[in-house]
């Protein structure tokens, strides 16, 4: 067994020719990245291979003739020409992969492989190409094997460098210097860990000399720079599979961004949007003045859709209609949805004129028939329009007067656009909005009293029930009554919380009459048709009853004609559940709205409350009169109990006393009042 012996002169001028080589292959390879010459860039790729090629071919060449073989050899021509074109293969795939525009770690990783396969492969075919006289070659399987991750390592660094530093423009040369410098390191950590693998063997045992490797200092230092070189690599397969998670991570974090300002039904931008985008117009506008359109988009009676045709053709109706609308779109516009069925275009450098235009169109393209699941679904639009900065200076001010708009075209009968115009009805509008928004922190901190207006016997004027009343003592405008903030308490959904704290208010002040052993009951609670429909309302009602220990009888609860109308089955079963808890119940403002005695006749109630319109020009002789006898002697054939609303004549008093009204309310005979003032009137009568 024959080692080998090596010479340190042309060991060093075998990795100086592959450094050079490199430096070369490299400088030429980064012209790809530079744009030179794009025509010629498969031209480029193929020189960059050659000489790449060339450079491993001849580290390996120039490697041998450093080697001291202990017998004469040579090469055999097709196996050396076959190991070039080994290299030339391998180093143009490596100039390929390194001009990717991306690099994943799979590709790293197979591309080095590959390349790492090929500088072996070149080596070992070299090496089939000796031949030699009267001896064999046989190779160290786990020096071969360690010879080969050699290759893959350092081809795989020498990837990730070239590929990490390929945009860089300072220090280009000494960065070209190093990329050579790892693989000049790769190609001759392989072809010397595979020398080193080798053993000679003679085929004449008299010829057979036997000898130790004189040049263990230099296999020591390649060897050891070779396990740095997979060490370096292991690291560098590590960064890049933590980059690749980094640019995943970056990636979901901007698709979330973009998810947090986009509508997910229609994909077009939403309120948070349109925040951002403001701001952005708005200081634009400083400096070339022109104006904006804010365009308020709302389909009408879009929930009978939903309702008729399900939910599903309704979002279909929707994507419809925003891909209509966005074929209106230009550079200077922009459509959103701020809602479940109203969006907003937003019109830059934009007229009344070209905002009313554009509302026209968008209206037609509304009322044209959406075919959605083989049915033909005709539906109509309202827009508002409001104009920046005349009609507002910030987001807010713009959208709540574009909704204004909006309902003003409602109102108009739909199907049309109103521009936002300033009128008292506006200044309204905000007011509401302010005490809406104020009306939170009431319910919150409970700044509600009850009032109780008595109601009277017209037989001898006394006392008979007390109907209880609700304010708001408002921390700046006082004392507010119901017909300041009712309607946008049943708006935001906070008449609820009102109506069960006006309840237990009610059921309190029972039980104190209760335990004095006399009061004017009942007290009578309106219930809004929202609160009558809740599902909670008999738990609740219960669960009072059962706190404060009083007779249910002693409380009556009121609902409006309207509210009973709403739907008649369910508010059948729902005034019977509670009749048979023992509450006393009554019809509201009855005469406002559209119910019959037919219907009254099937109503499980106790009294009739007369609408104080039916009062107020009442005369004698008059038609109202009329009315009223009808309904007063109707309601009483019936059993109910009639009480009218809105006394304020003596005159009125004395007609309905005649016609057989039972019971009076209204300024008269007493006004809404406090506990106190209630309780010293009952004393001093």
């Amino acid at each position: 067994m024959i080692h080998i012996h090596y010479d340190f002169s042309l060991v060093i001028g075998s990795i100086v020719v592959a450094l050079v080589t490199c430096f070369f292959a490299v400088s030429i390879e980064q012209m790809l990245f530079r744009g030179n010459r794009p025509k010629y860039e498969k031209l480029i790729l193929v020189a960059s291979g050659i000489i790449l090629g060339l450079s491993i071919w001849c580290m390996h060449f120039v490697g041998m003739t450093a080697s001291h073989i202990p017998t004469e050899y040579h090469f055999d021509v097709g196996l050396t020409f076959t190991s070039y074109i080994i290299a030339f293969i391998a180093s143009t795939f490596a100039v390929w992969l390194t001009t990717r525009p991306t690099l994943p770690f799979a590709r790293l990783v197979l591309g080095a492989v590959l390349m790492g396969l090929g500088i072996s492969g070149m080596h070992y075919t070299g090496m089939m190409g000796m031949v030699l006289k009267s001896h064999s070659v046989s190779y160290d399987p786990v020096m071969t094997i360690c010879s080969v991750l050699i290759a893959i390592s350092g081809a795989g660094l020498t990837f990730w460098m070239s590929f990490k530093n390929r945009n860089i423009t300072r220090h280009n040369f000494w960065i070209k210097a190093a990329i050579a410098l790892m693989l000049t390191m790769t190609i001759a950590g392989m072809h010397y860990t595979g020398m080193a693998g080798m053993t000679f063997h003679a085929v004449d045992e008299s010829q057979m000399a036997h000898g130790n490797i004189s040049n263990d200092l230099l296999f020591a230092i390649i060897f050891v720079s070779c396990l740095i070189l997979v060490a370096a690599f292991s690291v560098a397969v590590l960064e890049q599979r933590l980059e690749h998670r980094n640019r995943q991570l970056s990636k979901a974090n901007k698709e979330l961004a973009n998810l947090a300002v986009q509508d997910n039904l229609t994909k077009l931008p939403n309120r948070m949007f349109l925040t951002e985008y403001a701001h952005f117009l708005f200081a634009d506008h400083r400096y070339n003045q022109d104006k904006i359109a804010f365009l308020y988009i709302d389909l009408d009676r879009f929930k009978a859709v939903n309702d008729v045709f399900g939910h599903h053709v309704g979002d279909q109706l929707l994507i419809q209609l925003a891909n209509r609308i966005h074929g209106l779109l230009d550079d200077y516009s922009k459509l959103l949805r701020i809602g479940g069925d109203e969006f907003l275009m937003v019109l830059e450098k934009a007229t009344v004129e070209k905002a009313s235009d554009i509302a026209e169109h968008i209206l037609d393209l509304i009322q044209d028939s959406f075919l959605i699941a083989g049915k033909a679904i005709n539906i109509s639009g309202s827009i508002g329009i409001a104009m920046y900065p005349e009609h507002g200076n910030n987001v807010q001010d713009l959208m709540i007067n574009a909704d204004a708009a909006m309902l003003t075209s409602k109102h108009q009968g739909r199907n049309t656009y109103s521009v936002f115009n300033f009128t008292e009805d506006q200044h309204e509008s905000k007011s509401q909005t302010k005490l809406i928004n104020d009306l939170y922190k009431a319910v919150e901190e409970q700044q509600f009293v009850l009032y109780y207006q008595p109601k009277f016997t017209t037989s001898d004027r006394q006392i008979c029930g007390v109907e209880a009343l609700i304010r708001w003592r408002h921390p700046v405008m006082g004392l507010l009554a119901p017909n300041m903030f009712i309607r946008g308490a049943e708006k935001t959904g906070l008449i609820i919380q009102m109506g069960y704290w006006a309840l237990e208010q009610a059921c309190k002040q029972i039980q104190i009459w209760e335990r004095e052993g006399d009061g004017p009951f009942p007290i009578a609670v309106n219930l809004s048709a929202v609160q009558f429909e809740h599902k909670h309302l008999f738990k609740i009602l219960e669960d009072l009853f059962d706190k404060y220990k009083i007779h249910p009888h002693h409380l009556m609860i009121e609902i409006t004609e309207s509210t009973a109308m709403h739907h008649i089955e369910s508010s059948v079963r729902n005034l019977e559940r509670l009749r048979d808890m023992g509450i006393q119940l009554a019809i509201d403002d009855f005469g406002t709205g559209h119910s019959s005695f037919l219907y009254l006749k099937n109503l499980p109630v106790d009294e009739l409350k007369i609408d104080k319109e039916f009062i107020e020009d009442l005369t004698s002789g008059s038609k109202e009169e009329m009315i009223l006898e009808s309904i007063i002697h109707l309601a009483i054939n019936l059993g109910l109990k009639v009480t009218a609303e809105g006394v304020e004549t003596q005159l009125q008093a004395d007609i309905l006393t005649r016609l057989g009204c039972q019971q009076l309310q209204g300024y008269l005979l007493g006004r809404p009042m406090d506990i106190e003032q209630l309780e010293s009137q009952i004393f001093v009568s």
